[in-house]
């Protein structure tokens, strides 16, 4: 059994453009994880913050000159609920939800 399906370019462009938002809602919402978890909680490192998106690819980022060195410094310490390691763990901790949201938008994409 052999399906065709030709899709036109109006249904191209939605498609792609749908299919698109998913890691940028998923990058989106591990910034929201992360944001809790960002060792200063008020001040410059949690709102340097940002997603970032090229066509189909997303991340997330923080831009300060201290941002990699608060990342990966583990001896630190921090106020309740901070953390080294903040952005890193909010990814692993994310993961279902990250692949729910991908699903979702695709299964928008197509439904």
């Amino acid at each position: 059994m052999t399906l065709r399906l030709k899709l036109n370019a109006a249904a191209i462009a939605k498609l792609s453009e749908t299919v698109s938002r998913g890691p940028e809602l998923a990058a989106e919402y591990v910034l929201q994880v992360s944001n809790t978890r960002v060792p200063l909680e008020e001040g410059t490192l949690m709102r340097s913050g940002r997603v970032t998106t090229d066509d189909d690819e997303a991340a997330v980022s923080y831009d300060t000159k201290y941002a990699v060195r608060q990342h990966e410094e583990l001896h630190y310490r921090h106020d309740q609920g901070r953390q080294a390691k903040y952005l890193e763990s909010a990814i692993n901790d994310s993961q279902e939800k990250i692949l729910r949201i991908m699903a979702s938008e695709t299964k928008k994409a197509i439904g």
